[in-house]
């Protein structure tokens, strides 16, 4: 049976575990910590992170972004993992790179909510607005991967964006909604 470290990169949060089987019921949490701020944190946290994993067969990792085989493509909340290779960074370890909200989508049907459904929509809403759509059984992942990817929907053509966050994104996710909370005064 393979032992594997799965990651959740999150906009802000960092989660590992360990897997013997592929089943969630198998997990072993290892990690839940803020999202490191720049690479060399980063490479810190996954050293201090494989050193309590012990020998593994494979890395798993789900990022809020897109990818490209084992390299990160764009990551809009972690800039500084755009163009890294993770198959080069752990080389000899066996990796599986994708979105987290298509990773979650795939869990999903496979062996949560929407088992033995063939048209899903996921909407996972945090820093970001994360989404995926299966049709047919497949996840639609578009050209470069970020076809549905709906907190880049733009609502607002007044409101030309930026490069790191999306409009439904700045309007209706976490931070947007402690923004909002914040000038209502809550804290």
């Amino acid at each position: 049976m393979s032992k594997v470290l799965a990651i959740d990169l999150g906009g802000t949060r960092f989660r590992a575990a360990i897997t013997r089987g592929g089943d969630a019921a198998d997990l072993s949490d290892l990690l839940d910590c803020p999202v490191p701020q720049d690479l060399a944190a980063f490479g810190d946290k996954m050293r201090d992170l494989l050193g309590s994993a012990g020998d593994i067969d494979a890395i798993g990792i789900a990022v809020p972004g897109l990818t490209s085989g084992t390299r990160c493509a764009w990551i809009p909340n972690l800039p500084y993992l755009d163009g890294v290779d993770f198959a080069e960074v752990f080389a000899g370890v066996r990796i599986g790179l994708g979105n987290d909200a298509q990773l979650a989508l795939l869990a999903e049907a496979s062996h949560g909510a929407a088992a033995g459904l063939s048209d899903v929509v996921l909407l996972a809403i945090g820093t970001g607005i994360g989404s995926a759509v299966l049709a047919d059984g497949r996840i639609i992942r578009g050209a470069h991967g970020g076809a549905c990817s709906f907190g880049w929907a733009c609502a607002d053509l007044d409101d030309g964006g930026d490069r790191r966050s999306g409009w439904l994104e700045r309007v209706a996710a976490g931070r947007a909604l402690d923004r909002i909370a914040g000038d209502m005064g809550f804290s």
